[in-house]
């Protein structure tokens, strides 16, 4: 059976070699290096002790050092298994997602033709060659000596160069014997579209031949001589061959590069890829005038498990790093990411070698990012969130990016850097010498701040039954109960997804669940199976270990809806105003000495009215009432122990300043 060309090629990209034969042997693992794709074992085709067995994931072959077996994936599989080629074929491809070709009785004349086309493609490298040594490409000489690009580097990226003339390559090219017809199949020569004698397509340019993971010349590149050319940089067209989208310039260097523990580097064009090698950065490949395609992506995580992606630090830099971040998120591997390197603004690699020399570039790379700063930077950057409104859209924009990821422990982990860098965002750090208040912490003289100085309790606040509870535990029972009524009625959470998304948990156990149902929440049934794959089934187990949340009436499995959905309400509704007390408290503090009094009393006001929030709802849980503003019931004790607070802070107001 004839395979259709560039299937097996496909097939390889697509297998990890590692992974074929790890299911047979044992590796060593004082003697593999998995971060480089370097793998020992004790063979399995002859018996020994010794890890003799040796795999490069990375190129994809095996070699035994005692039996001499060598091999790829599909001999592997071929001797391992019994199975003959198409067999071995056809395992592989169910294992990488891939489809055998149905038996083709061309493919083989395909195959001979694709190789009849490579065979002119080289005609042509030779061609463009020699073309740059004549006297009219004085002008292109002087251009790559004025990009330090002398004849060794000419040399190793075989760049030639195609004169200004319509038939140039197809005269040289026919005069060798080649069809006409074979020359337009390999993109070199295209037809006017009124008719006429084909014409060459690459003239007057700089010439950049781009080859396969095989060496195969499948394609090139050409850059134009003439500042007023219709396109700076023109390759080659789509052809049996050449697949922009699933090609990478000095994909096979790099390769061997990477394997010898080269960092992978992705740049922009071939001029940085060039600049790049030659200052020591061998393992560096560029797309193809295409933004990152999938495929490509795919490709490189076959040749290394972190690229760099090395980007010009203008706008349109920017914009390129943010496409494929698009482009990789769905296809995040454990052990598989990006990193971005962002060049100084207007820089290019090329031009910050030749300014600051391969130690600058070193530098650019040490202090790349990881993938998900640059994420946080896009959704953040440029937007005011002064408003409820806007915070929301934020975590909207999030949630939205962070659902393409499809792997949930990536997704989980991602989750949680965004988490904290959100925390870092809407709560900032207080200023060097103060913190945010605590009752026990307020006192001193002239709005002095002296945390070892506590004020007498009085002893209605000694006697609150929230006086009797550790600091924060009834919000935490609350985000308990939330939580567990979520997860026993998950038909609840589309009312309450917005507010939970809003709402930070003290505890982070309840923070990754909190993140771990909002990500789950599109599933009607199964909630609590997916969050215990995600979180594992400890955090689950604590959470309902509790007595209070055991007994609550609305985990019963026949609760009413309504009550659950009133029950969620008013906690939400009552965990939101305890935070924004405790926002309005701490604003105050902060403020208490650059505030006029009009200004301190105004922030002590919103205070109170966030904490009369807060306990409007809690007071109908109590057994004695008092009324605060605009009538709202609280319980004597909460008042008291709250208007304690409010006479601290006041009274650093009213004590002299010391001498």
């Amino acid at each position: 059976m004839s395979l259709p060309p560039g299937f097996l090629d496909e097939l390889r990209n697509r297998t990890s070699l590692a992974r074929v034969v790890g299911r047979k042997v044992s590796w060593d693992m004082r003697k593999s290096n998995q971060g480089k794709g370097d793998f020992w074992a004790p063979c399995p085709f002859h018996q020994e002790k010794s890890a003799s067995f040796h795999v490069d994931d990375k190129k994809g072959f095996y070699y035994c050092f005692g039996c001499q077996a060598k091999g790829d994936a599909i001999s592997f599989v071929r001797e391992t298994e019994n199975a003959s080629f198409i067999e071995a074929i056809e395992i592989l491809a169910r294992e990488a997602g891939m489809t055998v070709p149905a038996a083709d009785p061309r493919a083989q004349e395909t195959a001979d033709r694709r190789t009849r086309m490579a065979e002119v493609m080289e005609l042509a490298v030779q061609h463009y060659r020699l073309q740059l040594k004549t006297a009219a490409a004085a002008q292109a000489r002087d251009y790559l000596a004025g990009r330090g690009l002398g004849e060794a580097a000419q040399e190793r990226f075989e760049i030639g160069f195609a004169h200004d003339s319509r038939q140039g390559l197809t005269a040289a090219l026919k005069a060798k014997g080649v069809a006409p017809e074979l020359i337009l199949a390999c993109g070199l020569a295209a037809e006017p579209e009124g008719g006429g004698a084909p014409y060459d397509r690459m003239r007057g340019r700089i010439i950049y031949p781009i080859r396969d993971a095989r060496g195969r010349c499948i394609g090139f590149g050409g850059r134009s001589m003439d500042p007023n050319a219709r396109a700076k940089y023109l390759n080659s067209p789509e052809t049996e061959l050449f697949d922009k989208g699933r090609s990478l310039y000095n994909l096979a260097p790099a390769r061997a590069a990477a394997g010898k523990g080269k960092p992978l580097i992705v740049a922009e064009g071939y001029m940085d890829v060039i600049a790049l090698v030659m200052a020591g950065f061998e393992a560096a490949v560029a797309p193809l005038g295409t933004a990152v395609t999938e495929e490509q992506l795919r490709l490189m995580w076959r040749i290394s498990d972190e690229p760099v992606i090395a980007l010009d630090g203008d706008a349109a830099g920017m914009r390129a790093a943010l496409r494929v971040i698009d482009r990789a998120l769905p296809l995040l591997e454990a052990g598989k990411g990006l990193r971005f390197a962002i060049l100084p603004q207007g820089q290019d690699p090329d031009d910050l070698i030749r300014a600051g020399g391969p130690a600058a570039m070193q530098a650019v790379l040490d202090a790349a990012q990881p993938m998900v700063a640059l994420l946080w930077q896009r959704e953040t950057e440029g937007r005011n969130f002064d408003s409820p409104e806007r915070k929301a859209a934020l975590d909207r924009d999030l949630r939205e990016a962070l659902k393409k990821i499809a792997d949930p422990s990536i997704r989980r982990h991602y989750g949680d850097e965004i988490n904290r860098l959100r925390q870092a965002l809407f709560r900032p750090a207080p200023p060097p010498g103060r913190s945010f208040p605590k009752p026990a912490s307020v006192g001193g003289k002239g709005g002095r701040w002296r945390p070892n100085h506590v004020e007498p309790v009085l002893a209605s606040t000694r006697m609150s039954t929230l006086a009797a509870l550790p600091e924060g535990a009834e919000d935490r029972l609350r985000e308990a109960l939330v939580l567990a009524a979520l997860l026993r009625h998950p038909d609840q959470i589309a009312e309450f997804e917005d507010r939970l998304a809003r709402l930070d948990m003290m505890d982070p156990d309840h923070e990754a669940l909190r993140v771990a149902l909002l990500r789950h929440a599109h599933r009607a049934e199964g909630l609590r199976e997916a969050v215990t794959g995600e979180l594992g089934a400890e955090p689950l187990e604590r959470l309902f270990a509790d007595r209070h949340i055991r007994i609550a009436p609305v985990l019963r499995p026949d609760a009413d809806q309504e009550l659950v959905r009133n029950c969620l309400a008013e906690e939400l509704a009552k965990l939101a105003a305890r935070r924004a007390m405790i926002r309005e408290l701490g604003d105050a503090v902060q403020d208490i000495d650059a505030l006029p009094d009009e200004g301190l009393t105004w922030r002590l006001t919103q205070a109170a009215e966030a904490r009369n929030r807060a306990l409007r709802a809690e007071a109908e849980d109590r057994t004695v009432y008092d009324t605060g503003e605009n009538g709202a019931p609280v319980s004597r004790d909460e008042k008291a122990a709250f208007e304690l607070l409010l006479k601290q802070i006041a009274g650093t107001r009213e004590r002299p300043p010391e001498d």
